[in-house]
């Protein structure tokens, strides 16, 4: 069968590569739209200690992450060898006692379920700042080993490359799509596309996409400016960093670190750096590690994060047309369970067996 995945992100670009590896004719194409989230981002892959509280989304999270290593893998036995992933542990901060144990019985819970969580221990503020240095001074944090980074760009570059090596068609261009019947057909170009399936996953731009096909879901675009400092000192060891809070830190080689994120809903798509979102970002990154003030600021990043009203991913076949399955809406959660469910949106447009239920995934589910 053919099948075409319009958007080029870490999810369309994870269920390309997940059905040019059982074989398919698959061609992927890719408008590369000013602000991707997967471009701009950096991720935390570490679901077994976060401030986020929802079982839906953990349990993506947890099958996402334990799916990661084996993914690495595939892309390297492919020809993608930097993937921009590395287990790096990851520190969960805490201002006071009853929440240093709040997260240390929490990830013992989750390390029962797997044996990925890793090894799990409180930290004393000088023990923290010995695994990331410019922590400020009153804080505490629980240890879990099983924390892991990925840079989105190299990711997804990776996946692209793969997807080729594999036989993959990839294209760069305009995409629009109308129906022929019950049946949806792509223009690429202005030149026309037809497949047996077609799965979209555009992102926040998805809806554009979906207009005349009669469908809009419920969906927008947020906005997160991310900021990239550099260090003279080297950082490819240091843990991520998660305070109780949406903000979050972590560093790659080369000095690398990055504090992120601002979640500006109702940005549209208005592609600017905001006074007060780099303020944002700045203020709560210096606050949680003051070490970090002399750092040069060398970039703050925009994306358009494609966000649904309960923050889960839409993931659906719609059954109203032929050839149709949609997958976008993963929000701030983007480079954590994109690869996984770009898994099962290549399982769902197959008509293979889901890895796990989806319903609660329709995006219809809300209107």
């Amino acid at each position: 069968m053919s099948y075409l995945v319009v958007g080029g992100g870490i999810l369309g670009a994870s269920a390309a590569y997940e059905l040019v590896k059982q074989g398919q004719d698959v061609t992927l194409v890719d408008s590369q739209m000013e602000g991707q989230a997967t471009y701009a981002g950096a991720g935390i892959v570490c679901p077994w200690v976060s401030a986020r509280k929802d079982d839906d989304l953990y349990a993506l999270a947890r099958a996402s992450a334990i799916r990661y290593p084996d993914l690495v893998d595939a892309l390297r036995n492919d020809g993608a060898d930097d993937t921009g992933y590395r287990l790096c542990g990851a520190l969960a901060l805490a201002e006071d006692e009853a929440t240093l144990q709040e997260l240390y019985q929490e990830a013992l819970t989750k390390r029962e379920e797997t044996s990925f969580v890793g090894d799990v221990k409180t930290l004393s503020n000088q023990e923290a700042q010995a695994l990331y240095p410019p922590l400020k001074d009153d804080v505490q944090a629980v240890y879990v080993s099983g924390g892991a980074r990925v840079d989105g760009a190299k990711l997804n570059r990776a996946l692209l490359q793969a997807f080729q090596n594999c036989g993959g068609q990839y294209l760069v261009g305009s995409v629009s799509l109308e129906l022929s019947g019950d049946y949806v057909v792509a223009y690429i170009n202005e030149e026309r596309i037809e497949a047996d399936e077609v799965i979209v996953a555009a992102g926040a731009w998805t809806n554009d996409l979906l207009k005349p096909l009669g469908l809009e879901l419920p969906l927008e675009p947020q906005r997160g400016q991310i900021a990239h400092l550099t260090l003279s000192q080297e950082t490819a060891d240091w843990p991520v960093v998660l305070p109780q809070s949406s903000h979050y830190m972590l560093a790659f080689e080369g000095g690398r670190v990055v504090m992120g994120a601002t979640r500006e809903a109702g940005s549209g798509f208005d592609y600017r750096l905001t006074a007060g979102g780099v303020h944002d970002v700045l203020h709560e990154g210096l606050d949680v590690a003051p070490g970090l003030v002399e750092a040069t600021l060398e970039e703050v990043r925009i994306g358009f994060r494609p966000i649904g009203p309960d923050g889960k991913p839409l993931l659906v076949r719609i059954n109203a047309f032929s050839n149709l399955t949609v997958a976008t809406g993963l929000g701030p959660s983007g480079l954590t369970i994109g690869p996984y469910v770009g898994k099962l949106a290549a399982q769902l447009a197959t008509g293979n067996k889901i890895d796990q239920t989806i319903d609660h995934l329709d995006p219809l589910r809300q209107t």
